[in-house]
């Protein structure tokens, strides 16, 4: 089967569907004060690009990008479903994700994700990004783990 990306509205019936799965998953995982969800809505604006991974139509990962001032992009909302993973889609969001930062001229991506989520870590650290202090203005805590990746500067 064939997986699919494309930027796509958060508001879809489907997408919202699995961010209520991704949700559900960080609170079984971490304290509901040290979890930064972003609504459908908030994933919405402008500022954020969603990106949905889409098997035979139905939706089966997500991923996003948050610009944030001084050429910082934050990867946001990452989650494959269960039954998807191990097939590598959370990596090829994160590849999307950093194109369109690319493409942006944005200069550093980072991000923060929880201290129980080693699948997460693998994503991140195959694609270049390495362990941080707190990034943006999350909280230093045993819940979170920071990560960042400079990208060079576009080509003249």
């Amino acid at each position: 089967m064939t997986i699919s990306i494309a930027v796509e509205s958060s508001l879809q019936d489907d997408v919202r569907t699995l961010i209520g799965e991704l949700n559900a998953t960080l609170l079984d995982l971490t304290p509901p004060e040290f979890v930064f969800h972003m609504t459908a809505e908030q994933m919405a604006e402008p500022e954020t690009t969603v990106f949905i991974a889409r098997e035979d139509g139905k939706a089966v990962a997500c991923g996003a990008l948050k610009r944030h001032a001084d050429g910082i992009g934050e990867v946001k909302r990452m989650y494959t479903r269960p039954s998807h993973r191990g097939r590598k889609i959370g990596a090829m969001i994160v590849e999307q994700v950093e194109a369109l930062a690319r493409s942006e001229g944005m200069r550093r991506l980072v991000l923060e994700t929880g201290d129980r989520h080693p699948a997460a870590w693998t994503v991140y650290e195959r694609a270049g990004f390495t362990r941080c202090g707190p990034v943006l203005d999350y909280p230093d805590s045993k819940w979170s783990v920071f990560y960042e990746k400079a990208l060079a500067p576009r080509p003249a």
